[in-house]
């Protein structure tokens, strides 16, 4: 029997997650103060007692999720249950692909914590706040939720971006165009349609601006081979080559 580790992405986060993680583990309490010293911010307190729209701006909720992850991975590891051992694969949700690779020795926690601080800030520059949106739609397929994708856009960006299984499929794009695209998509029968909690339209042609800041702050760190294979969103297969 194979067993994955699989993290989530944002949209995941809520105040006070992973407190009771760093109360319990010593390990899961470095994680938080690791990141916190390698972004030289309290994010802990943001994550703990913060304001929850402050928390889901994409440089905050980035970072804070992955710490979180991580420090769920250390306080498994604390109570006999290491990675390497339990797990033949790691997997990540968008986002959750970097904890992914934390999580299999890949990426230190610092270097983690700070390429997503990057992510996130080059993520939410590249289109204002309020002016993009992603939606879940549930119960239609890839196809026919990219073709009603195309139709609400009126010549805004608005493209089918996750294909997260045969009946849940997430637009992306100009907020109008993906409010459009919902109702579109009740209209075309649609079990349910729902604008997603983010910051900004992820995975479509409006992030290419964070696509090009990612290349250049990947290029500065070193990426191991992880202790086992990562199943990557764009393949959707396995792979421990760092390359």
């Amino acid at each position: 029997m194979s067993r994955a580790f699989i993290f989530p992405g944002q949209g995941a986060q809520t105040i006070g997650m992973g407190r009771d993680l760093a109360e319990t583990y010593a390990a899961a309490r470095a994680v938080f103060e690791e990141v916190d010293e390698a972004l030289g911010q309290n994010l802990s307190h943001l994550i703990w007692e913060g304001d929850q729209d402050e928390l889901t701006l994409t440089a905050n909720a980035q970072p804070a999720l992955m710490a979180t992850s991580m420090a769920a991975v250390r306080a498994l590891e604390a109570e006999g249950f290491a990675l390497k051992d339990y797990a033949s694969f790691v997997a990540g949700h968008s986002l959750g692909e970097y904890s992914a690779l934390c999580a299999a020795g890949s990426l230190s926690v610092a270097d983690t914590a700070k390429l997503l601080r990057i992510r996130g800030d080059a993520m939410q520059k590249a289109t204002p706040k309020g002016q993009g949106a992603m939606a879940a739609i549930l119960g239609l397929d890839f196809d026919t939720v990219a073709d009603l994708a195309s139709d609400a856009a009126e010549g805004d960006v608005c493209q089918a971006a996750n294909d997260n299984d045969p009946a849940q499929v997430v637009i992306s794009g100009h907020a109008a165009a993906v409010e459009r695209a919902v109702e579109l998509a009740k209209a075309r029968g649609a079990k349910r349609a729902v604008m997603l909690p983010v910051s900004a339209p992820f995975h479509c042609a409006l992030m290419q601006p964070a696509a090009d800041a990612m290349a250049e702050a990947l290029a500065s760190v070193t990426l191991n081979a992880p202790v086992v294979p990562l199943v990557g969103n764009v393949m959707a297969g396995p792979s421990n080559d760092p390359a």
